[in-house]
């Protein structure tokens, strides 16, 4: 009997730290042992650079362009700590749909039973969040996916995107779909952004997996083309990349999500914008905190 593979899909806004995140996870994970490959599912096609000394790599569907056919093991290549690597790719600039690529190469891996040839213990889709829908959706909506997290910093759009995730998430639970496992808060640094997104998870019955606070160690790590974990593993943000790892590696019951609707979120996201405004004055009023 083949051993359990563990599906993990992170979503996230562009630009949030997603990528980021989740190869300093798939990077922690490797380092203990863990057979891993990260599936890169952004058309930009850039989620394992930091895995690969900065380089690129050929994408599942560029691949496809030039070849009539192809073996999975052609768009498979291994970087940090033997980590196998994948970028799915999307179409030609200005043509088709940009889920393409992630349909394609989870059909392309299906057939040809890849992950159980290599043994993995995870795959760790790393999926672009701002629009949940077509080839985005598939992790969720396929259930391939056993667990789904959310990279959000504290800011609004960052925010919706999340709740927008949770809609599809519930959408889906009654047909098989990828449960949530809960919100990874990146770029945490200020003690209200902290007090944000925990009342966000509160309000969507979730929790917070871990708080990332921004450091210019992640920065000076991504310059050389790697990633926290093998660049500066010492560091203290090295350590909770860590901790967020162990906590997604013993992570056993996801669940549905109560997203808000958006007159709720934007009734919610101004309030905290009144309390924020009275905060930086000084005129805050105790009354307004204990409404939030």
């Amino acid at each position: 009997m083949s051993k359990k593979i563990t599906q993990i899909a992170i979503y996230g806004k562009g630009g949030i730290g997603k990528s980021t995140t989740t190869s300093n996870i798939t990077a922690a994970l490797s380092e203990q042992g863990y057979k891993v490959m990260q599936f890169g599912c952004d058309p930009k096609s850039d989620s394992t650079n930091t895995l690969r000394d900065g380089k690129y790599i050929p994408t599942v569907l560029d691949t496809l362009r030039e070849k009539s056919s192809v073996k999975a093991h052609d768009v498979i290549f291994q970087g940090f700590n033997g980590i196998y690597c994948v970028e799915a790719g999307g179409p030609a600039p200005g043509v088709g749909c940009a889920g393409r690529g992630i349909i394609t190469a989870v059909e392309l891996f299906k057939q040809q039973k890849v992950f159980e040839e290599l043994d993995l213990d995870y795959v760790i889709y790393d999926v672009l969040g701002d629009v949940v829908c077509g080839g985005f959706a598939v992790p969720i909506r396929e259930g391939i996916a056993e667990h789904v997290f959310t990279v959000s910093s504290a800011d609004f759009m960052s925010i919706y995107a999340s709740n927008n995730l949770f809609k599809g998430i519930h959408k889906y639970s009654n047909s098989g779909g990828a449960l949530l496992g809960g919100v990874i808060a990146n770029s945490i640094n200020a003690p209200y952004a902290r007090e944000i997104i925990d009342d966000f998870a509160h309000k969507t019955n979730t929790q917070i997996m871990e708080y990332v606070p921004r450091s210019v160690t992640v920065t000076q790590s991504e310059l050389q083309g790697k990633t926290t974990i093998e660049a500066a593993p010492n560091t203290k943000q090295a350590e909770v990349y860590r901790s967020l790892a162990n906590k997604i590696a013993n992570h056993t019951e996801s669940k549905v999500p109560s997203p808000l609707e958006i007159s709720e979120l934007r009734e919610w996201a101004a309030k905290w914008g009144d309390y924020l405004l009275a905060l930086e004055t000084s005129t805050i009023k105790p009354e307004l905190a204990a409404n939030l």
